[in-house]
């Protein structure tokens, strides 16, 4: 652990102590203590699912400590040391990383749901009556128009948004390479890169930008706590899709297996609805009501998350590191 922890950044070593000295407490009082080490938007959903689950025969006793951060950082804090006993991420590759580094089963995503807890698409967030009237993906690269997206290089939430806009190029029939030429224009028209989604929102919140690329939910909650902002689900986007796993380590797979499973129980997934994210479960899916866009594609129709790591997101010759490079922009990598 020692070892380990000196590859992580001084914020997230104190983090990593104050979890192992929360654990130590737990065990010397004899309770059961979960860590829950998540990317950054889930916050309020898993607030009020520990609750539920803690009220629940298999919840009852276990506490939990939590991390919320960008989903890529988490991975890789996690994977240097970062105690964790659950890991919630933004998207596979990042559960993937613990895979390989040996702290995650390789059959994780063998249930039901291939390891996915939820669902959302990629929206525009925008100003209160859309001022600027952006509906459509041409939009949001017209002059004058300031767009705010996390750090590809930190934010799951990022790659996301950036494999939403180059796969509704692809929907409307163009060509790949106008797509790579799209992203480039878009990467043009983007001020701020923030290191997660929820950070972006914050960014946006405060007054700056005229649209906002997000997770759906990230806009129900903004506008459920006040924000003056819209948002717009556009013709083509693309199928988010958010993993759980246990972690190997885990000093009590037991209560964290069951915590796995309560995020799949109609109960957990009618929460989750309730905060914007779209069920995984069909049942939770026919009585949460969500705008279905019209062309709706997932991640396997740009190859799978294997393909568009190594092509858009390496950090030395990926396609965003050389838009990025090219715009003169530090890109985070």
């Amino acid at each position: 652990m020692r070892i380990a922890l000196r590859a992580l950044p001084a914020a997230t070593v104190a983090l990593a102590l104050l979890l192992c000295a929360e654990q130590t407490k737990a065990i010397a009082d004899g309770s059961v203590q979960l860590t829950l080490v998540a990317y950054s938007t889930p916050r309020e959903a898993y607030q009020d699912l520990i609750k539920a689950f803690q009220a629940t025969p298999a919840g009852r006793d276990v506490s939990f400590a939590q991390s919320y951060g960008a989903s890529g950082e988490q991975s890789r804090a996690v994977a240097a040391g970062l105690p964790a006993d659950v890991v919630a991420f933004s998207l596979e590759p990042d559960i993937s990383k613990l895979v390989a580094a040996g702290l995650v089963a390789p059959d994780w995503n063998a249930n039901r749901t291939h390891g996915m807890v939820t669902d959302s698409v990629v929206v525009f967030v925008v100003r209160k009556g859309n001022p600027k009237n952006i509906r459509a993906w041409a939009d949001l690269i017209k002059p004058g128009v300031d767009v705010i997206t996390p750090n590809p290089f930190t934010s799951g939430g990022a790659r996301w948004n950036i494999m939403a806009a180059y796969g509704a190029m692809l929907k409307r029939g163009a060509s790949p390479n106008y797509a790579i030429a799209y992203l480039s224009k878009l990467f043009d028209h983007i001020s701020v890169q923030d290191k997660s989604g929820r950070e972006s929102l914050q960014t946006f919140i405060a007054g700056k930008g005229d649209a906002m690329l997000a997770y759906e939910n990230e806009a129900i909650l903004a506008q459920r706590n006040g924000a003056d902002v819209d948002y717009v689900v556009p013709d083509q986007t693309i199928l988010i899709e958010n993993p759980v796993a246990v972690v190997k380590t885990s000093q009590h797979p037991e209560q964290a297996r069951a915590f796995v499973s309560f995020l799949l129980s109609p109960q957990a997934q009618v929460i989750f609805a309730a905060h914007g994210y779209r069920p995984v479960e069909k049942a939770a899916q026919t009585a949460a009501r969500f705008p279905q866009p019209r062309t709706l594609f997932d991640i396997g129709f740009l190859g799978g998350w294997d393909a568009v790591q190594k092509r858009f997101f390496d950090p030395q010759n990926g396609l965003v590191a050389q838009i990025e490079s090219s715009l003169g922009a530090a890109g985070g990598h």
